[in-house]
């Protein structure tokens, strides 16, 4: 519940702030507080009170009056049991449970992903008094179910969905994200006070690329100013590091190399998870700061959770996600370098462009120096503490394929390593292992399709990526068919809806919509024997939804 936000075009109120410049950010703009810190033991008694089955309901609950007035007032009379429950239902407004409108039922599968788009559209708005939103300027596309704002790393993939009719949507999400590093100095987990502290995969340069698909140094160049800000928010903190130590998201490697982690700028349990983290925490011996930080830079990852941030590979309470470079993020960093560099070079600053290529250059050359695995031909993660690789098989490997940082050496390997550890019958599996963590085995995720058949084609495998494509279309539409969704997760190894994790499933959803209209863009032929599935339909209902 909440929150209250200062909106992003300062808003009226005596919220609290933060402070006024964060340390992780660089930027002098002071910070909305988030609820656990503008309702203090209030928020922390009815988190932990099990009035919500979702703790991210509270997180987003809305004060009708003043926090601090309500917050006196709560420990005046300190309420427990069904009086707590009654205190919360008059003094804040409660979030919708989900979405309310929903397609036709029983359309093709192309056409009820077009009758979404408008449902999961929302338009610009201040957000009320007594809201955890932040503002955005113009409208934006939310996931769905539980996810109602705007959320980083999943808005590229469910751009991928939109067509040529929808550039001005498309237009509109780019600058809303540019908006927001303007304004806080880095794109938020999602538009929410308490999403603040912590960023999520940096796909923003692969969004202003979709601007100009035909001539993206162009859009990069129109964006040059955002795309410095974001790479200097993941590189910040790194200048005087000596080999083996880290500082917030930047890692000092063995002989000078600099390679990034995922981090967080607070350490306390998740405002939207405080409950599980705190039950996390009282599993273990280790410091509590320790574990919300690993806890918070799992969720800066966009896999919470999984194997790959786990010291014994199963239990949540080992987590060490700022122990390891991940080449996912390493990846994606060395595409943004890159883009930086042609837009630089389109700008006509050849200073420029010769430094963001050579740290292009540095980094794609650490990658391969210490997150390939020869072994087990893949790019690994990389225990920076124990300087070890992790030896974790999973889809991450592909990322740099898809940026174009593997050599073609590299990539045949991770070709043959997915086609033997990774390929499932219903797509591309998210890691080998079985935990019970939604980022692991049996689940297949709509982004990891695309990054994997996106980054096996570039490297002459196909085949291969056709098949990938093939089979998760096929996972898609036939939990579409038993369930009338379109959902988040998928078991790619019995091809039915995907488990796990904190939270239900969800439906909607944004980015599966998005990379099943890609995939069949892409591979037209993988709609072949899926009844009701026409790629070239999806073409015509992409028009249809603009």
């Amino acid at each position: 519940m909440a929150a209250l936000a200062l909106a992003l075009g300062g808003c009226a109120g005596t919220q609290p702030q933060t402070g006024s410049a964060s340390p992780e950010s660089g930027t002098a703009t002071a910070r909305p507080a988030p609820p656990s810190i503008l309702l203090g033991d209030l928020f922390r008694d009815v988190a932990l009170s099990g009035l919500f089955e979702d703790g991210k309901d509270w997180a987003d609950a809305r004060a009708v009056r003043d926090p601090q007035a309500i917050l006196r007032a709560y420990r005046r009379g300190q309420p427990g049991g069904a009086e707590l429950r009654e205190f919360v239902e008059r003094h804040f407004e409660l979030p919708d449970p989900g979405t309310a409108a929903t397609p036709l039922p029983g359309l093709p599968l192309c056409r009820h992903i077009a009758q979404l788009w408008p449902i999961l559209t929302r338009d610009a708005a201040q957000p009320p008094p007594g809201s955890s939103l932040l503002a955005l300027p113009h409208r934006f596309v939310v996931p769905g179910g539980r996810f109602r704002e705007v959320y980083y790393w999943d808005s590229y993939f469910t751009m991928l969905g939109f067509g040529e009719e929808q550039a001005t949507l498309r237009r509109a999400m780019v600058d809303n994200f540019a908006h927001l590093i303007r304004r806080w100095g880095h794109v938020p987990n999602g538009n929410r006070t308490y999403y603040l502290s912590r960023s999520q995969p940096p796909f923003f340069f692969k969004m202003v690329e979709s601007l100009s698909p035909q001539d993206p140094d162009a859009a990069y160049a129109e964006y040059l100013d955002v795309l410095r800000l974001e790479h200097a928010f993941w590189m910040r903190g790194g200048e005087d590091l000596r080999p083996g130590e880290a500082k917030l998201r930047v890692v000092a490697l063995p002989g000078g190399a600099r390679l990034n982690r995922y981090y967080d700028a607070r350490d306390v349990p998740r405002d939207e998870s405080y409950a599980a983290d705190v039950e996390t925490a009282s599993r273990t011996a280790r410091p509590a700061a320790e574990l919300h930080r690993d806890l918070r830079a799992a969720a800066e990852s966009g896999w919470d959770f999984s194997s790959r941030w786990l010291a014994d590979g199963t239990d949540l309470a080992t987590i060490r996600t700022t122990a390891i470079v991940p080449p996912d993020l390493n990846a994606i960093l060395y595409g943004l370098e890159r883009a930086i560099a042609d837009g630089c070079r389109r700008a006509g600053d050849e200073g420029c462009a010769e430094d963001y290529a050579a740290q292009a250059e540095a980094r794609r050359e650490a990658m391969s120096a210490f997150l390939w695995n020869a072994a087990l031909g893949l790019f690994d993660d990389y225990d920076w503490q124990r300087r070890a690789l992790a030896g974790n098989v999973s889809a991450a490997a592909l990322y740099p394929l898809f940026f174009g940082a593997a050599s073609p050496e590299q990539g045949a390997r991770v070709a043959e390593t997915v086609r033997t550890r990774l390929l499932a019958p219903g797509g591309l599996a998210t890691t080998t292992r079985s935990t019970g963590q939604q980022w692991d085995a049996p689940n297949g995720w709509a982004p990891l399709q695309w990054i994997g058949a996106e980054g096996l084609r570039a490297y002459g495998e196909t085949a291969l990526a056709e098949e990938i494509a093939r089979r998760w279309l096929a996972t898609v539409h036939e939990a579409y068919r038993s369930t009338g969704k379109l959902l988040e997760k998928y078991d790619v190894q019995e091809r039915r809806p995907g488990g796990g994790g904190e939270y239900a499933l969800q439906d909607g959803f944004g980015w599966t919509n998005g990379v099943a209209v890609a995939l069949l863009r892409r591979f037209p032929s993988a709609a072949d024997g899926l009844e009701g599935v026409d790629a070239q339909q999806c073409q015509v209902d992409a028009r249809l939804a603009a």
